[in-house]
């Protein structure tokens, strides 16, 4: 079986569970960030959402300086801030600020989506023009503002000259790969929820990657769901948290994060189920032992280098119980 003792990191969403308020929220991401980094995952990532009332992650930049004030050594970043919304030297001076504060533990994941609906991405966009277009270069800003001063034009990001954090790009699409691969940066694919262009995705990007002195080689990370506990059955009862999470992404209702049920086909139908369940089918489901050779049989057709793992559970403890099984699985504990 391929080597699954590979780098793992966390992505959270900063959901708010039923019965939380917005500050609990915020602690229960805080406490993950602390568990995890206990356990020794490489990074956590936290997302970017706006006009979203079940998930307390819009101003991304604010809870990354939280977490990394409540934390001692994890890296911790964006996954991402979607530059749509942001002015390339707003987030180098902010990112720049934060490098400042915490050498060397920052990441810079980027999406070009707005991670949001039309009419809030309009409220929120810092031009009327469509900046999804303008990803690329924003990225180029990105890059140089976080380099060296003699490269750089007037306008420059104080702090944040000569920071070098690390940028990642992020995709849900295949857009994106051939962006990573051009300039050389490590590719983050996000199959935690749009999983259909994975595969295509990986190649594109593998195949034209172009060295640079950000990577010599390709670096891949993907972003998969991961629900274990102690034995494949609770796992299952477990996942029932995530597909009524998806299932409301289906509807899009906005119930908060929601207890497992004994049973999901009293609640959606035949086609919710479908759609969700297209959604969520990059899913690493069971037992430490399920995980594992799941996880082998992953690695087997994409040996990615990275794994980031999303864990939609209702219960704080379990969820971390359930970062903790699959830290064990890959490293064969």
């Amino acid at each position: 079986m391929k080597n699954v003792n590979i780098p793992v990191s966390v992505l959270n969403l900063a959901p708010i569970r039923k019965g939380q308020d917005a500050k609990e929220a915020i602690d229960a991401m805080v406490a993950l960030a602390q568990a995890t980094e206990k356990m020794g995952y490489t990074r956590y990532w936290i997302a970017e959402h706006h006009n979203t009332p079940t998930l307390v992650s819009s101003a991304t930049s604010l809870l990354i300086k939280h977490t990394l004030e409540h934390t001692e050594k994890i890296r911790v970043g964006s996954g991402g801030i979607m530059l749509p919304n942001h002015s390339p030297l707003v987030v180098a001076e902010q990112f720049g600020t934060m490098a400042t504060i915490y050498p060397n533990r920052l990441d810079l994941g980027l999406g070009r989506a707005p991670g949001t609906d039309m009419m809030t991405a309009s409220a929120l966009r810092r031009s009327q023009n469509d900046s999804v277009y303008t990803f690329p270069d924003d990225v180029k800003a990105l890059l140089s503002y976080f380099g060296p001063e003699d490269l750089q034009s007037y306008v420059k990001a104080y702090p944040g000259v000569g920071t070098k954090i690390p940028v990642y790009i992020l995709g849900s699409s295949t857009d994106s790969a051939y962006l990573a691969a051009k300039l050389g940066l490590p590719y983050v694919f996000a199959s935690h929820f749009a999983p259909r262009y994975m595969e295509e995705a990986i190649s594109i990007y593998r195949d034209r990657f172009q060295p640079s002195e950000y990577l010599d080689t390709p670096y891949m990370m993907v972003c998969l769901n991961v629900i274990a506990a102690e034995r494949d059955e609770e796992a299952k009862y477990e996942l029932t948290t995530m597909q009524q999470f998806f299932l409301n992404i289906v509807r899009g209702t906005q119930s908060p994060l929601s207890p497992p049920v004994e049973n999901m086909d009293h609640i959606w139908n035949l086609q919710e189920k479908e759609m969700a369940s297209s959604m969520s089918s990059v899913t690493l489901l069971g037992s430490k032992d399920s995980i594992r050779e799941q996880l082998g049989r992953f690695q087997e057709k994409y040996n990615v280098d990275e794994i980031m793992a999303v864990s939609y559970i209702y219960n704080p403890d379990k969820q971390k119980r359930s970062y903790e099984i699959f830290k064990e699985a890959v490293e064969g504990r």
